[in-house]
C-alpha cells in the first residue's frame, strides 16, 4: 500500500519557523519527485515547493523563495520543507505528494500549519 506520511504541523507566531517531514512508502520512490502543496481556506491547491531526490532539480513557489527551503535525504526516505520568517499567509493544510513523469500521482493526507499574526 502506498502512504506518504506527513508530520511537522503546528501553530507558529509570524517570524516563526516549522519542519515538515514526508516519509513515503509502498513502491520505490527514488525516481519520483516530491513536491509540497498546499491549500488555505477558499483558495486552491497550490504546489509550494519540489524536489527531486538528489537535490538536482527543486522548485519554489514565488511567495516563498528565500524562506522556505526543500531538501530529502534518501537515506532517512524523507523528504523536509524548511519553512522560516512563517506569515500568516502560509495557513493552510500542506500535503506532500509524489509526482513521475511530471504527474502528481500519490498524495498524504495532509497537515495543518497555523501562523498567528
Amino acid at each position: 500500500q502506498v502512504r506518504l506520511v506527513e508530520s511537522g504541523g503546528g501553530l507558529v507566531q509570524a517570524g516563526g519557523s516549522l519542519r515538515l517531514s514526508c516519509t513515503p512508502s509502498g513502491r520505490d520512490f527514488s525516481r519520483h519527485t516530491i513536491g509540497w502543496f498546499r491549500r488555505a481556506p477558499e483558495k486552491e491547491r497550490e504546489l509550494v515547493a519540489s524536489t527531486t531526490w538528489s537535490g538536482g532539480t527543486t522548485y519554489y513557489l514565488d511567495s516563498v523563495k528565500g524562506r522556505f527551503t526543500i531538501s530529502g535525504d534518501i537515506a532517512k526516505n524523507t523528504v523536509y520543507l524548511q519553512m522560516n520568517s512563517l506569515e500568516p499567509e502560509d495557513t493552510a493544510i500542506y500535503y506532500c505528494a509524489a509526482a513521475f513523469a511530471g504527474r502528481y500521482e500519490y498524495f498524504g493526507q495532509g497537515t495543518q500549519v497555523a501562523v498567528s499574526s
